[in-house]
Formats: C-alpha cells, sequence, structure tokens
C-alpha cells in the first residue's frame, strides 16, 4: 500500500487541512469524478475505496488518506480519469479556492501535492 497523502502530515496539519474542506457522504457506485471535466474539486478519502478508471479500465485504486482530484487542479487541465467508489465513502471535499489556501499557508501541503501528482503521473 505504501504511504498516503495523509501519512505526510502531523495531526495537528491534518486537522487542518480537514478544516478546509466539508465532509461528504457518497454511496457505492457513485462516481465523484468524472474524466475530461474541468477540475472544480478535489478529495481525501476518510474512509472507502476507490477504482481510478481511464476509458472505462482501472488504473488504480486510492483508499483511506489518499488525495484524488488534486493533479487536474494542479495543472490546470481537464480530468484525466474518472473516480468511481467501491464502498460507501466518506470523503473531505476540497475546492480549488481552498487547496490554493493550504498550498500558500501550509508549504508542507504544496510539497505533499506535488510529489503525489509527479508519483502518479511519472511513469506516462
Amino acid at each position: 500500500m505504501g504511504d498516503t497523502f495523509f501519512s505526510m502530515f502531523t495531526p495537528a496539519e491534518i486537522a487542518k487541512i480537514s478544516g478546509s474542506g466539508t465532509v461528504v457522504n457518497l454511496p457505492q457506485g457513485w462516481s465523484p469524478i468524472w474524466e475530461d471535466t474541468p477540475p472544480d474539486k478535489a478529495y481525501i478519502i476518510l474512509q472507502g475505496t476507490v477504482s481510478v478508471r481511464r476509458d472505462g479500465k482501472e488504473v488504480a485504486q486510492a483508499g483511506p488518506g489518499d488525495i484524488i482530484g488534486e493533479a487536474a487542479i494542479l495543472n490546470q487541465r481537464l480530468r484525466n480519469a474518472s473516480i468511481v467508489a467501491l464502498t460507501p465513502l466518506e470523503l473531505i471535499h476540497l475546492t480549488p479556492q481552498a487547496l490554493q489556501r493550504l498550498s500558500v499557508e501550509m508549504p508542507s501541503f504544496h510539497t505533499a501535492l506535488e510529489k503525489v501528482a509527479a508519483e502518479r503521473f511519472g511513469g506516462q
């Protein structure tokens, strides 16, 4: 499984990140993010597992502590993958504005975002 996005932060930092977003619950089978749509939000998974799909094929899974949807915001591009809930999900919904604010106020957040985005797309 390896490190998650949240594993890069202290409990105090996690509290600040969590407080910057809104907790939402989604049912199994739901798709919070669709391929080729504008980058209007990111999510951090608190509970549950999602399938990351490109052209309908699973390319990865993500689970608690992982962030999804951040790359399109960072790169200001359309989404390059869809997310499907494999289980019921509890997520922190972050707006692009919240992501920007956290990146400015917490250099560690910005560094972690870049690290995750680089790892995710390094091989492509």
